[in-house]
């Protein structure tokens, strides 16, 4: 093997497929980064069995070959080399030599025919979507899922596709968010897949800097791609394994009617659940009363070593008085990831989950279950 590339973009290579690689005991070549020239482009790929990402990049290349080198050194040293210059690689027995002005190495390497083959998809089915609504939407949920083995099922997100729109939903059994992504074509037919985690984690980064994401699936993976402005050729790819079993009933869960519903300001209500959160206790409880005729909440929090806090918010409401408790930190999550200035929170008793919509659009919703007192 033997090509030159810029500095700057064998840099951004080794950044996206850093993301990936594993430090596994029994299998070492899950720490290296897979190089490999390929007609005129070279093609970075790493795994850790679950998930693999390729990055390919338009280089000079003077001799085809293929090799392994430990990921760690390799991106160390590459991200000391100086930025816009070329770099020279070349490879024999498996070790490559990195040449860059007066910088020079050679690593050892591993046999590539021992590294993980990163399956094809299948493909069933696949979509394009544009990336900034994709991933700020993605952004907003994929905190939640519970890792979990007891119900691996929702350990990941859920992705439904239908018509115009793809929803996107997490949760952990004791929080649920939606995210309504409109599409700008129709997709053939309703289609669904459960993203583990991690490879949902890693699409907010790797894909942060492209304009659209092809979107391919077949029964057991799926494949997240994006393509170079200069070619229609894969600029990076993302390959994950998809969790197995029907993702729950969750639509029964969100309250379709609610007995009290109060209008709140957004920023000023997360500010004083944060208050409150000081004097939460051992399980991050808060009280919180909602009073119609005062039109206001009471926000109350008790530690019994540290003392108590109570405030209000004032806000426009709608139906019965209420007292109901949540867990801080459930409720701060929720509010953190909406977008408007300001919120209602629909409420119907003790014992029932409490929901949170942002006001002036529909395409996000929150619902949180109420700790039970005795």
């Amino acid at each position: 093997m033997k090509l030159k590339i810029l500095q700057d973009n064998l840099k951004e290579g080794v950044s996206i497929t850093s993301r990936i690689a594993t430090k596994s005991v029994s299998l070492p070549i899950l720490k290296n980064i897979h190089i490999k020239t390929e007609d005129s482009f070279l093609c970075l790929s790493s795994t850790d069995l679950e998930v693999a990402v390729k990055w390919w990049s338009l280089t000079k290349t003077e001799k085809e070959g293929e090799t392994t080198v430990p990921l760690d050194l390799f991106s160390s040293f590459i991200n000391l080399l100086p930025k816009e210059e070329k770099v020279n690689i070349s490879s024999e027995d498996n070790n490559i030599s990195v040449e860059c002005k007066d910088y020079k190495t050679k690593i050892k390497g591993l046999d590539p025919e021992d590294f993980p083959i990163i399956p094809t998809v299948e493909e069933e089915e696949s979509i394009t979507i544009k990336t900034d609504n994709f991933l700020e939407g993605l952004k907003q949920v994929v905190d939640i899922p519970s890792n979990t083995k007891v119900k691996p099922e929702i350990s990941g997100v859920y992705f439904y596709f239908s018509g115009k729109t793809l929803k996107l939903v997490a949760t952990d059994s004791y929080r649920l968010a939606e995210k309504i992504i409109f599409l700008d074509k129709k997709v053939s037919s309703e289609f669904s897949f459960i993203l583990p985690q991690k490879a949902a984690k890693e699409l907010l980064n790797i894909f942060i800097n492209e304009d659209e994401i092809d979107i391919k699936f077949d029964s057991n993976q799926v494949l997240f791609e994006s393509t170079m402005k200069e070619t229609d050729h894969p600029k990076v790819q993302l390959t994950s394994k998809l969790i197995e079993g029907e993702y729950p009933n969750y639509q029964a869960i969100i309250p379709e009617e609610s007995n009290t519903q109060i209008l709140l300001d957004k920023e000023e209500f997360l500010n004083k659940i944060k208050a409150a959160s000081l004097f939460s206790g051992k399980v991050n409880e808060v009280t919180l009363s909602i009073k119609e005729k005062e039109d206001e909440v009471k926000i109350l929090s008790e530690d019994n070593d540290l003392g108590n806090y109570e405030t209000a918010i004032k806000g426009k409401t709608d139906g019965e008085d209420v007292d109901i408790s949540f867990n801080h930190r459930f409720l701060k999550d929720g509010l953190s990831e909406i977008k408007s200035s300001e919120i209602v929170l629909s409420v119907n008793d003790e014992s029932s989950p409490g929901k949170i919509t942002p006001v002036g659009n529909d395409d996000f919703l929150y619902v949180v279950m109420p700790i039970k007192n005795n």
